[in-house]
């Protein structure tokens, strides 16, 4: 994948993490699933970044 695409994919899993936290009431186990996703967001944005920096080969 390039660098906008682990963008995108990233921003898209941290909006359905903040989603799922925020309708999670008293679901802790919703509200921790929301957090991973969140998570798991951040990081894929964050690899988006370092292919920017270093070039899509990585």
């Amino acid at each position: 994948m390039g660098e906008l695409t682990d963008k995108a994919k990233g921003i898209g899993n941290e909006i359905a993490g903040n989603a799922k936290q925020a309708t999670s009431g008293d679901n802790t186990q919703q509200a921790a699933e929301g957090r991973a996703q969140e998570r798991k967001g951040e990081a894929q944005q964050f690899k988006g970044k370092v292919k920017g920096a270093l070039g899509d080969s990585v």
